[in-house]
């Protein structure tokens, strides 16, 4: 039997430049490979397969997909195995702990023609630079996406209960949690809900919420208090010793957008756009904290100015995602040069060496 899947980021491009919460996800790993090598050098291809293999073979994988573009992979976990491959390579860049006992580089510019790409150098170099220069514009037009955002929760914020806000939470809270108290270190990850790519908006709720017995819709507006909710009960299920899972904000990563408390069989995550969901099950219900928490008539009160809010807020958002689908292209032309000047067969061989110490891994589970 096939075993479980599961997909999220754990990097993005987001309002406060490139951010990175790899190290949530790969510190717990006992054997980690860390992939080096350019674009187009088959690390993704690699990854995918070992995933599809080990999955074949009834081992849970994790899928961390690439913030800018999320069909390709940046690592795969086994946490059965407690075991993993990642994607070194800037911008994500994995600085070894224990290496050799734990981590181990794999090196596959090995099997790139090193003439062929001296070729290549003026332009490679010229695409860097353009890549960089995308890049930087798209992290622009973003955090002038933030502050517009600001002012848009700036009027929910100066219409708002907060007193009903913080009686919603504390029942949450004793909903979830009761008198129970797990008496052990809860294990936190940090992951984010979506990511800004080259392509829009994505993300994976469906996947990571499919098991989950009961999924909480937080409905609302910018500033109706759902990410202080969910730091609040982040925060008390780790006190508990409940496992967490913290989903941060692919916008603004000090901003959250979900927590699953798996041992308690609860998400709840905010579902509005553009990680928007509606109940489709057993088990699945809405928390709307417009209608809960903030004044009666605030939307039709701030029509107008919402309405120039959410337009500027909207273009600087194509903007942004403007700039990254041409740092995408720009990267295509990149991955081009060096497919062409790559012999493949070292990542074969690679994928073989990784398989190889994933079945030791697996054998030793199996003894012990």
């Amino acid at each position: 039997m096939p075993g479980k899947i599961r997909h999220y980021f754990a990097s993005g491009n987001t309002a406060k430049g490139f951010h990175s919460l790899y190290a949530s996800s790969l510190d717990p790993l006992q054997r980690l490979y860390i992939l080096k090598g350019g674009p187009g050098t088959g690390k993704s291809t690699l990854m995918k397969k070992l995933g599809e293999t080990w999955s074949k073979k009834g081992f849970d994988v994790e899928y961390i997909h690439c913030s800018s573009d999320h069909e390709s992979i940046d690592g795969i976990l086994l946490p059965q195995l407690q075991a993993g491959v990642a994607d070194g390579t800037a911008p994500h860049i994995i600085e070894p702990r224990v290496p050799g006992a734990i981590e181990e580089y794999i090196n596959l510019g090995a099997g790139w023609n090193s003439s062929e790409l001296r070729k290549h150098k003026k332009e490679l170099l010229a695409l860097r630079e353009n890549i960089q220069s995308s890049y930087q514009s798209a992290y622009h037009e973003f955090s002038q996406a933030l502050r517009i955002h600001d002012d848009w929760e700036k009027i929910f914020i100066e219409n708002m209960n907060f007193k009903k806000a913080n009686l919603l939470t504390q029942k949450l809270l004793s909903e979830f949690f009761q008198e129970e108290n797990l008496n052990k270190k809860a294990k936190v990850i940090h992951r984010f809900l979506g990511a800004a790519t080259s392509r829009g908006a994505v993300d994976y709720v469906p996947n990571l919420t499919e098991d989950v017995q009961r999924r909480i819709f937080i409905k609302g507006r910018p500033g109706s208090g759902k990410s202080t909710m969910l730091k609040k009960i982040a925060a008390e299920a780790e006190k508990r010793g409940y496992d967490t899972e913290v989903y941060h904000c692919g916008f603004d990563p000090d901003s959250l957008d979900m927590v699953i408390l798996r041992e308690a069989g609860i998400a709840i995550f905010d579902s509005t756009a553009p990680h928007e969901y509606f109940p489709e099950r057993e088990g699945d219900e809405i928390l709307d904290m417009y209608a809960l928490a903030i004044l009666p008539g605030t939307d039709e009160k701030f029509a107008v100015q919402l309405k120039e809010i959410s337009s500027r807020y909207a273009e600087r958002m194509k903007q942004g995602t403007f700039y990254l689908a041409e740092a995408k292209a720009l990267h295509d032309q990149v991955e081009a040069i060096y497919t062409s000047s790559m012999n493949f067969l070292s990542v074969n061989e690679a994928a073989e060496e990784i398989s190889s110490e994933f079945e030791r891994l697996a054998a030793e589970q199996i003894i012990y």
